[in-house]
């Protein structure tokens, strides 16, 4: 029974050292200038097709079955750049794409709304 925790908690802990979530500024920084970024926008297309962050590539996290198949071609070693529009759909991507294998997930903090605030 205590293995099974144990088991359990180790898969919590390699979940949560894999993503790291950071404010608008750092996340700004971090994806500039870079040539082969991994950023995705996890919104519905509506959402995205209303605003979103350059070269931001848009994949729904709705759509639970795509989603998953949707990063078989990323490289699950480099950073992963991920945002919604609050947070809250992102933060829930992120530990998704970490039981998949991503194994460097950055989330950004307060999503499309704190980048849009931020901004302008």
């Amino acid at each position: 029974m205590i293995s099974i925790f144990k088991t359990l908690f180790r898969i919590q802990n390699r979940q949560t050292d894999a993503i790291t979530k950071i404010d608008v500024p750092a996340f700004k920084e971090a994806i500039s200038g870079k040539k082969d970024l991994q950023l995705v926008d996890v919104r519905t297309p509506y959402e995205y097709n209303t605003g979103h962050i350059d070269n931001a590539l848009n994949i729904d996290f709705f759509k639970q079955t795509a989603f998953k198949s949707s990063f078989n071609e990323f490289d699950k070693n480099e950073p992963l750049y991920v945002y919604c529009r609050s947070g809250n759909r992102s933060k829930k991507a992120a530990v998704v794409l970490a039981e998949i294998g991503f194994k460097n997930i950055i989330d950004l903090k307060g999503g499309y709304i704190a980048w849009k605030k931020y901004k302008d």
